[in-house]
């Protein structure tokens, strides 16, 4: 799964990233431990050009009664997502980007979960694939939220979780973002997992798993 992740560049870092000219996104400032139901930095393209904005993390789809489903809706399996009903238009015709830098999960150590990051190896800012969609209230009031998806963990993720986010390819990143895509052969060929041979991991200190701990220390290897 994921479940808490990190984005610590700047907004300017971000915008050159990924090709974006101009946004009306709020100040950003980096994050060292995001967490479930926060806004979040996400990438959508609009048919012309990519556009970064925040998106609410919990999926609430357009369609529901309440957005109190969100919680239940952080991560989606991308093995499933094109039968279940919350996912299959999303993965069709509303897919984003969530960009990172690392995530985190917990290994089961014999002493208890040991909190571990997980970054590219050469330490690189990477593209999560996600889904998203617009809930309005009865009063009209727009709530954008997304999920991300997971596939089955490489040979680095399998001694710490059974799932892993899906990191595209930077190569890869403009095919997810086209909505005139939608065929399901060719998007499945993104949707595995990223190469073991290009990540690494090692473990970070127990704080990470308060959300009140957002600075620089959440991302420091544990020292031994």
């Amino acid at each position: 799964m994921c479940g808490r992740y990190t984005i610590t560049i700047t907004m300017e870092e971000l915008m050159l990233r990924y090709f974006i000219s101009q946004t009306n996104a709020p100040f950003h400032k980096p994050k060292y431990n995001v967490a479930p139901g926060q806004m979040i930095m996400a990438i959508i393209n609009d048919g012309e050009q990519n556009r970064l904005g925040e998106l609410k993390w919990g999926l609430v789809p357009s369609w529901s009664e309440s957005p109190k489903v969100g919680p239940k809706m952080l991560n989606a399996r991308a093995e499933t997502a094109w039968e279940k009903p919350a996912f299959r238009e999303l993965i069709r015709r509303k897919r984003c980007i969530i960009p990172a830098d690392g995530f985190y999960d917990w290994r089961q150590d014999p002493d208890g979960k040991q909190p571990m990051r997980i970054v590219r190896q050469d330490r690189k800012v990477f593209s999560m694939a996600g889904l998203y969609d617009t809930w309005v209230s009865q009063e009209g009031i727009k709530l954008s939220t997304c999920t991300i998806l997971t596939t089955s963990p490489n040979e680095l993720m399998e001694p710490i979780h059974d799932r892993m986010p899906v990191i595209l390819h930077e190569e890869d990143e403009h095919l997810w973002l086209n909505r005139r895509i939608q065929s399901r052969a060719e998007l499945d060929q993104l949707l595995i997992p990223f190469p073991s041979e290009l990540m690494d991991a090692y473990p970070v200190a127990k704080t990470v798993g308060s959300v009140s701990y957002d600075d620089p220390s959440c991302i420091e290897p544990l020292s031994s």
